[in-house]
């Protein structure tokens, strides 16, 4: 198997009138194709771990390396760039823009990096075909509903064609109905895209649903758990 994320004793402190230690040493390895949940209390570093891990803030000492290059050595531009060329990211509260419809949502990074808008919308289309709602690209996401959106984002994770997709609590905004049914769409692109999901979040429902659950505690990680019957780690097992 290959690594596609390396995160070797990384730490964290924000400073402040008193420092607070955030990230403790943290060891950690993701391999392509893999779907792993990263669970544990609020403020236990979850989230800023991801902040790390993606190059979305900078961490104080360690390195993590992304498909094997060094985010520490990396200017905050090359890490930007990285970004836009090798991850997507799903978060909780969508980041939708409410004036663009679905289909300018998703291309919208594609714009930014400099691909025609032709080709922006193609891949835009392709990528809302994927989540399920290609009839819905010229709905505002006010037209849609929490469960739509998530997956419009999903797309617009998806339209870079990514090495690695980090989520952050992709669910909680959603009840439990919605929610497994973004869990299974995650799901079913890591099975059948290969793609890597990262996934922040507190549900057991949907940490369950993964390969691996690593549970962090006062910014360490404690424990983690491979799930039997699950993607990449199991077939390579099989």
């Amino acid at each position: 198997m290959t690594t596609i994320v390396r995160a070797e004793s990384v730490r964290k402190t924000y400073r402040g009138k008193i420092d607070v230690p955030v990230l403790k040493g943290v060891d950690l390895t993701v391999e392509a194709g893999e779907m792993v949940a990263i669970m544990g209390p609020s403020g236990c570093g979850k989230t800023t771990l991801l902040n790390c891990l993606s190059g979305l803030d900078e961490f104080d000492e360690g390195d993590v390396l992304i498909e094997g290059v060094s985010l520490k050595d990396m200017s905050d531009r090359e890490r930007t760039d990285h970004r836009a060329r090798r991850m997507g990211f799903v978060f909780q509260f969508y980041n939708l823009i409410p004036v663009l419809s679905a289909a300018e949502n998703v291309e919208l990074p594609l714009l930014v990096s400099g691909v025609g808008s032709r080709e922006a919308r193609r891949r835009a289309r392709e990528a809302l075909d994927m989540v399920g709602l290609g009839e819905r690209g010229e709905h505002q996401p006010e037209e849609l509903s929490g469960g739509e959106r998530q997956r419009v984002t999903i797309a617009r994770s998806l339209v870079n064609d990514p090495a690695l997709v980090w989520a952050d609590e992709p669910t909680g905004d959603l009840d439990s109905e919605r929610a497994m049914e973004v869990v299974d769409l995650m799901r079913s692109l890591n099975e059948e895209k290969g793609l890597t999901f990262v996934v922040i979040t507190h549900d057991i429902a949907v940490g369950a649903a993964t390969d691996r659950i690593v549970r962090m505690l006062d910014g360490c990680v404690v424990d983690e758990e491979l799930l039997e019957g699950h993607g990449v780690r199991a077939n390579h097992a099989a």
